[in-house]
């Protein structure tokens, strides 16, 4: 079955930002991601798919290969995408090209071997807001290539089986000259280690490497907040004769049944009823520490925002602590008694003849005023 378009993936167009791409692939990420959708495979094939499409697109360079090329910039010759997969960058192809040109194409001379190493690795990661903002210890459980455990990562039965690969003298690099242009590439008998195997490890076939299920504490540090990343060096995919890549833990951070968060601050609704912001009152909110007390003056009106300072998150970069900010929203009665109701028409019909709501009056008057002029 052919790919589909990595932006269609993420239901985004070719010309979304960055941070719309992000948007994208968490709102997937959350709804296919394993851990909500156990024993579901469309829903694991789903994340996969999400995922590799935003390991590609949020990659300036990754992106503009695949703008240009599609799905081929990460086949064939250009190497094998996808999540956690490896894929042909410009660097790989420039060093390819170092023997010829130097430096000039980020090659650093003739006869040196470029490091090999593993694959980056993505976990996505569920918290609460309590969670992200104090900061959390979670055990994390994921399937990734590590070094076998029959022959510790040698590929080999016994250690005498390793010999220095004949075609390329260890070096793991071959070089074809084709006349003026010389071209160096990964052996192809050795696979870039430099070492071949006589009596191959009957575990892992002489890769050296398994798919093997792996378990990890990993400490969130207090103030992360959607898509910040925790790096875990060498925890990502192993390769024989090479260093391991690192495993990103990436944070999504769930709704909230109180607050909101913006940055540094948190907001939230405060219901008062009608009596309440007439007359005034003093009220006790919740906060992520306890409860505070909040007055609220008489005469407030709804969506008016009381700002308590000190009382938001501070952000995992940051020395400041923001602020909680808290809206006012007025709750209108319902299901009146007879008396209820007797009272409140007599409070409306006083509203044209007192003197204390005579500015209230001219505020509805003038606002009906325009209305008149606008229709007129």
């Amino acid at each position: 079955m052919a790919k589909r378009d990595y932006y269609e993936v993420l239901g985004v167009s070719k010309t979304a930002s960055d941070d719309e791409i992000k948007k994208a692939y968490r709102k997937l990420a959350m709804k296919y991601h394993p851990d909500r959708n156990p024993d579901n495979p469309e829903a694991e094939e789903k994340f996969k798919e999400a995922s590799e499409a935003y390991e590609v697109l949020s990659d300036s360079e990754k992106r503009s290969m695949y703008d240009r090329m599609g799905h081929n910039a990460f086949e064939g010759g250009f190497g094998g995408g996808g999540f956690g997969g490896g894929g042909f960058s410009a660097e790989d192809i420039f060093s390819q090209f170092g023997d010829i040109f130097g430096n000039a194409f980020g090659g650093n001379g003739r006869g040196q071997q470029r490091q090999r190493r593993g694959s980056d690795l993505r976990y996505v990661m569920e918290l609460t807001l309590e969670e992200a903002i104090k900061g959390v210890k979670k055990t994390i459980t994921f399937s990734a290539p590590a070094p076998c455990e029959t022959c510790d990562g040698k590929g080999a039965q016994n250690s005498s089986d390793v010999e220095t690969c004949k075609t390329c003298h260890g070096s793991g690099q071959v070089r074809i000259q084709q006349g003026f242009f010389a071209v160096q590439q990964t052996c192809s008998s050795c696979r870039g280690t430099g070492k071949t195997i006589k009596n191959p490890c009957h575990s892992c076939h002489g890769s050296g490497i398994k798919d093997r299920q792996q378990t990890l504490e990993v400490t969130i540090p207090a103030g992360v907040d959607n898509g910040d990343r925790v790096r875990l060096t060498g925890k990502g995919e192993a390769i024989r004769g090479g260093q391991a890549g690192d495993l990103y833990v990436e944070v999504v951070v769930r709704e909230h049944d109180v607050f909101q968060r913006d940055g540094a601050d948190l907001y939230m609704d405060v219901p008062v009823s009608i009596a309440d912001v007439a007359l005034g009152k003093e009220i006790e909110i919740p906060t992520l520490d306890g409860r505070v007390s909040l007055r609220i003056p008489e005469g407030t009106q709804t969506g008016k925002l009381f700002r308590l300072r000190g009382k938001g998150v501070r952000p995992v970069r940051s020395t400041m602590t923001g602020d909680l900010l808290c809206r006012v929203v007025v709750e209108t009665p319902t299901h009146l008694t007879e008396r209820q109701r007797e009272l409140l028409i007599e409070l409306q019909q006083s509203f044209g003849e007192s003197s204390v709501n005579s500015q209230d009056s001219k505020k509805k008057k003038g606002f009906f005023d325009k209305v008149s002029d606008l229709f007129d």
